[in-house]
């Protein structure tokens, strides 16, 4: 088979749950120092390996060179082109996954009723930790997480003196939108969506086929980051805002540093493999390179299946001979003499 156009296997570049989550670049000039990334603008020059970044994000005013671009994707490092402060994601590189494994099983659950309703159902547990979610439909769930995180907001509310009234969202514009904790808020969920987006793309998994949410290229980034938000987003906004630390900037750079700090990373990698795979079972991220051929059976590729001497041809039947015309015994009864 031929090589593909990364030239880095997968055993030869750290594992994603080992890497710093993200970085945010904007207004900069990307290029390459040996294996290095370097960021270059009017005030600094700054070099990040390659290797241990799990996500790249482009902001506007930056400029990428080729060479870049090639480092990040023998290191297996994605790379997402975004609007300002990450909120709009406009294209994606590839990340550390290399077959196709995952995603298949993926979109196994997500196509059948049953298994959807399972996976969306371990989904609400994970949040509700110590309660009986048994029986629980998923109209009843919503409503258990709706007053779940009223109740979060208004405990961290009480908590930090902060004042609150209720969540206020503008799509396409969620910094313009309500208060300093509704900001703050909005601008850690970013980058908490930036970070689920990098482990679900590395690990192979599709950002869009979601069980909860639905309909939208990131469905799945929004189930995943949405086990976190109480641990981490909801507190962090209001924190910051009783200390008056009010900018999108203030709520990225605390974030990152909870997500060092609680490992956050391997533990969404962790959950991801335990809402898709089957306990006891290992999906490989091998690059298998294969065809399909029928049922669960696949071929291999790189060949030429029209060739004879390739197939085990079974060769079809000659037909057979016309029948000879029946000697008659002129007795013109049509019957054949024997």
């Amino acid at each position: 088979m031929a090589e593909p156009w990364w030239r880095t296997g997968p055993q030869d570049v750290h594992r994603l749950e080992d890497r710093i989550s993200s970085l945010y670049a904007e207004r900069c000039h990307i290029d390459r120092d040996d294996n290095a990334i370097v960021l270059v603008n009017k005030a600094r020059t700054v070099h990040v390996p390659a290797a241990w970044l799990a996500v790249l994000l482009v902001g506007p005013g930056s400029r990428i060179t080729h060479p870049a671009v090639t480092l990040l994707a023998d290191s297996g490092t994605a790379v997402c082109w975004v609007g300002e402060h990450g909120v709009r994601l406009y294209a994606t590189g590839i990340g550390t996954a290399r077959g196709s494994q995952l995603q298949l099983r993926q979109a196994w659950l997500v196509t059948r009723p049953k298994e959807r309703v399972a996976v969306a159902r371990r989904m609400y547990e994970m949040r509700f930790t110590g309660e009986d979610t048994t029986g629980l439909t998923l109209q009843q769930l919503r409503g258990r997480e709706g007053t779940r995180v009223r109740r979060l907001y208004a405990e961290h509310s009480a908590r930090t003196g902060v004042p609150w009234v209720k969540r206020d969202y503008k799509p396409g514009d969620a910094f313009a939108a309500g208060d300093d904790v509704n900001r703050l808020l909005s601008a850690a969920n970013s980058a908490l969506y930036g970070i689920s987006h990098a482990a679900i793309t590395g690990l192979g998994a599709s950002p869009a086929l979601g069980f909860v949410h639905t309909g939208n290229a990131l469905s799945f980034v929004l189930d995943i980051a949405d086990l976190y938000k109480a641990e981490y987003t909801i507190p962090l906004a209001f924190d910051l805002a009783a200390q008056g630390l009010t900018s999108e900037r203030d709520a990225r750079t605390a974030f990152r540093d909870a997500v060092v700090k609680g490992k956050l990373l391997p533990r969404i990698v962790t959950d991801i493999k335990r809402l898709l795979v089957r306990e006891g079972t290992e999906l490989s991220d091998e690059d298998l390179g294969a065809l399909w051929d029928d049922g669960d059976t696949v071929v291999s590729s790189g060949r030429n299946w029209s060739a004879a001497d390739h197939l085990d041809i079974i060769p079809e039947p000659e037909p057979e001979p016309e029948p000879k015309p029946a000697e008659r015994d002129g007795s013109g009864d049509g019957e054949v003499a024997s």
